[in-house]
């Protein structure tokens, strides 16, 4: 269930985020609320994956995947460039999320 609730801590933070962006810099009112209800709620399951997860993991798991989200996000709603160097970028976070989550599930008999 920890893994669930890791998942779900992040759509809600990668939903908070992108919000961030349609709030115009808090000029715009549902979005700038929904900036923090999504927080909020990002932050309850994080802490819910973390009874039984590594810290250090899951938090980097969370912003990585996150990030590399948002990234996406970025180019395929907002239309922002792409880049080769950009493309490489995301693709490390990729790579080492990967492979810190089977570290995680390698070695934590709690998850």
């Amino acid at each position: 269930m920890s893994w669930v609730y890791l998942i779900l801590a992040i759509i809600m933070e990668i939903t908070g985020t992108t919000n961030m962006k349609l709030s115009q810099g808090f000029t715009k009112t549902l979005p700038s609320i929904l900036v923090f209800v999504f927080y909020i709620i990002s932050f309850a399951f994080l802490t819910l994956a973390l009874k039984k997860l590594d810290i250090s993991i899951t938090y980097a798991i969370w912003s990585g995947v996150g990030t590399a989200l948002i990234a996406a996000i970025g180019v395929l709603y907002f239309k922002e460039p792409v880049t080769a160097i950009k493309i490489g970028s995301l693709a490390l976070i990729v790579i080492g999320v990967v492979g810190l989550a089977l570290v995680e599930q390698h070695t934590s008999p709690t998850s």
